[in-house]
């Protein structure tokens, strides 16, 4: 497939992406999730009134500020580290996530892209490379979600 065709569906798949039924769609499927762990866990809210954002810098890839929290959720007050060094058990979270990506990139490129053991070896390197802020943060937010419930009376406030 020529180049030109390549950039004619990405752009035509960027014009899908802002067309008002698919915004619907996509803050539909988001306020169905609301009151859940996992909207905390994907949208990096508070996970006690999924309001306040945990985070200083939304956007993962700004590695300088990518462990940086607020100390308070902006809305309902929670301390978001509860005890000194609460995160360190999101290490344990972040392997098991980790694993699951890499089994996941091993399936897609050894048996669907039928690329052999070396390419599979690198294409769950690459993947885990690129994907590693956002393991982390996801990680944090899991961790987080065992120990904290959300709060409709808070969310309300």
């Amino acid at each position: 497939m020529p180049i030109s065709d390549k950039l004619y569906f990405a752009n035509c798949f960027k014009i899908f992406a802002k067309m008002p039924i698919f915004v619907a769609l996509k803050k539909l499927r988001m306020k169905l999730l609301k009151g859940t762990k996992l909207y905390s866990i994907f949208t990096s809210k508070c996970p006690v009134c999924h309001k306040g954002d945990m985070y200083v810098e939304n956007n993962p890839y700004k590695v300088t500020k990518l462990m940086k929290m607020h100390e308070f959720c902006s809305h309902c007050g929670k301390k978001f580290k509860i005890e000194p060094s609460f995160f360190f058990g999101a290490m344990y979270v972040s392997y098991a996530v980790g694993v699951a990506i890499a089994v996941a990139a091993f399936i897609i490129s050894f048996f669907f892209l039928d690329l052999g053991r070396n390419y599979s070896f690198l294409a769950i390197i690459i993947t885990l490379a690129v994907l590693f802020p956002i393991i982390v943060r996801v990680s944090r937010n899991i961790w987080i979600n065992f120990f904290v419930d959300y709060d409709r009376e808070k969310a309300e406030k």
